[in-house]
């Protein structure tokens, strides 16, 4: 059994009995160098994580030789060791004392209802984590580099929005210094911080929301692109769902798998491109909205997924012509999607229908656009649309 101890910017004195006691019984404390300073046990008793942490990790989740209790960022369980360890070690190998987490704290301080609010950490991942977030009115609370954040707010036409930086929350020390992103300009900030947003747009802002269909203008493109209407009706077929894997199946620019992610934080996505100038693009268009764990694959489909972990759910979205792409797909036992705008195209689908069943649809659409003084439609490629399931 590890015992896993919250421990905020008040130390000692902000813990209750049975926590203390955990600490003061073990063996072992593990814990950053911060808060190994806070707690009134011998130099001999205590052992910083180390940079990485994974060795002394799998030491923990291997069998440890003695009682140890692991001291953990306020609440634990809230994008801390304790969510890892009960990951790898199974809850019921763990007992947790909880503290106050940082978003609750400033949540307190702010007078915001904890209900309305979004929290993200941008800890080991980059600061663009917060983007699918980033709409007018809305509340975040980040767990992240105020400065870095300063700058994706204005990069991205949210500068206006105020931004609360709350250092060292709860301890003696605590300062909260309330700005506008636009007006930060890389302060000096003691490295335990978290920041809040109110979400403020400037005029120039591209405002996007979670549901797919994105602008197309959204993506930086080479015309390897699903127009968003089609977008938009593809990803209501896939139905991302939390934990699944997407495979993106010669992914053009991005868009169907950027979009899964979007709409679906906790679930997977690969995107598999031959070419090597698109999956770069791929990789900065999933940066740029927000999706950095997007995973690109380089390699030509079926030769390149050979080896992938397991998807759930499969979109093919270029090469239906490639020989035994679609019957790979389908032998994974995932739902597929796919979606055809050849004569050649159309017959693979066809065919997977005949073979396996689910359903077709055939989706035609016009774009207004000036014919001399006036108006007119203009019809655009018919696209042929298979779903497994």
């Amino acid at each position: 059994m590890i015992t896993v101890v919250g421990i905020g910017a008040d130390g000692w004195a902000g813990l209750g009995d049975a926590a203390r006691e955990a600490i003061t019984a073990a063996n072992t404390v593990i814990g950053s160098e911060r808060q190994l300073a806070l707690i009134p046990r011998a130099g001999d008793a205590k052992r910083a994580w180390p940079s990485p942490i994974d060795p002394l990790l799998d030491e923990l989740c291997n069998g440890w030789d003695g009682s140890v209790c692991v001291l953990a960022s306020g609440d634990p369980m809230l994008h801390g060791i304790g969510a890892t360890l009960a990951r790898r070690l199974g809850p019921e190998h763990l007992a947790v004392h909880t503290h106050a987490s940082a978003c609750a704290l400033a949540c307190a301080r702010l007078g915001w209802p904890e209900a309305d609010v979004e929290l993200v950490s941008a800890v080991a991942r980059p600061p663009e984590v917060v983007v699918p977030l980033l709409q007018p009115g809305r509340r975040i609370v980040a767990y992240a580099d105020a400065s870095q954040i300063a700058g994706v707010l204005c990069v991205r036409g949210f500068g206006p929005s105020r931004l609360v930086v709350l250092e060292q929350l709860g301890g003696p020390g605590e300062r909260v210094t309330d700005v506008t992103a636009d007006t930060w300009h890389g302060r000096d900030v003691d490295p335990l911080h978290t920041v809040a947003i109110e979400c403020r747009t400037s005029p120039d802002a591209l405002v996007l929301s979670r549901h797919p269909g994105a602008p197309d203008a959204a993506y930086d493109s080479d015309g390897q692109l699903t127009k968003w209407p089609i977008r938009a009706v593809t990803l209501a077929a896939l139905r991302p769902s939390p934990g699944e894997r997407l495979w993106d199946v010669g992914a053009g620019s991005g868009s169907i798998g950027i979009e899964w992610l979007r709409a679906e934080p906790r679930a997977h996505a690969i995107a598999i491109e031959r070419r090597q100038d698109r999956a770069e693009r791929i990789g900065a268009n999933a940066l740029r909205l927000g999706v950095p764990s997007l995973q690109v694959v380089r390699g030509a489909a079926p030769a390149a997924l050979v080896g992938l972990p397991r998807p759930d759910v499969v979109f093919v979205g270029g090469g239906l012509g490639e020989a035994g792409l679609l019957e790979a797909c389908v032998a994974t036992g995932a739902r597929v999607v796919a979606n055809a705008v050849t004569l050649e195209g159309e017959q693979a689908l066809y065919t997977a229908r005949r073979a396996h069943g689910g359903t077709l649809l055939r989706l035609d659409y016009s774009h207004a656009e000036p014919l001399g003084s006036l108006e007119a439609w203009r019809p655009q490629r018919t696209i042929v649309h298979w779903s497994s399931q």
